[in-house]
């Protein structure tokens, strides 16, 4: 996902708001809400992370701004044909438990804003509801603290099984087909 911010900068923004979710958990959350339908710019976004992110108090404007962008970007990431979406979690050189307590995070956070819009899995293919039923799995497990090759790869094993679960879940939800006599919208 090509973001205007890394995950550094996006919690100590986040932080300076005295959100209390963390930058990744943002993202997950964002991401669900938006793979399952929900507009970037929409209030009722606004109201949902007011909610489930802001302990229910109205958003500053520059906080507003800066999340309905971040929200623009997942979007634009979750469609792009080169498969761009990426999650947002502390760069690979991070200690692994710290990767792992934000992935973690973004499970849970995903799975929250995935509720607000979607609250049957009958609809959905047999492959995305075996990647949520996946998440949900994912969202329990307690990591142990190790660390090494093993470990590693199977942290980004997660991290891939999770970006492209993310995309189907757009691809089949969230996706808006454009009518047939209008031409797609080509983004500079």
């Amino acid at each position: 996902m090509s973001t205007r911010f890394n995950y550094d900068r996006l919690a100590e923004l986040y932080a300076g708001y005295d959100m209390t979710p963390g930058a990744s958990e943002i993202q997950g959350m964002l991401t669900g809400l938006i793979a399952t339908g929900s507009e970037p710019k929409s209030d009722e976004l606004m109201a949902v992370l007011s909610d489930l992110a802001y302990d229910g108090q109205s958003i500053p404007t520059e906080l507003k701004n800066l999340l309905q962008q971040q929200a623009e970007e997942i979007e634009h990431s979750l469609n792009d044909h080169d498969l761009g979406f990426r999650l947002l979690l502390p760069e690979d050189g991070e200690p692994l438990p710290e990767r792992l307590s934000a992935l973690a995070g973004w499970v849970n956070a995903f799975l929250a804003g995935y509720g607000v819009n979607q609250q049957s899995m009958a609809t959905l293919s047999a492959d995305l509801k075996e990647a949520i039923e996946d998440m949900v799995e994912l969202a329990k497990i307690e990591f142990t603290e190790e660390s090494g090759e093993e470990e590693e790869r199977a942290y980004f094993e997660i991290v891939e099984y999770l970006r492209v679960s993310a995309m189907m879940c757009y691809t089949e939800l969230g996706r808006k087909e454009q009518p047939a006599n209008q031409p797609p919208k080509t983004l500079h």
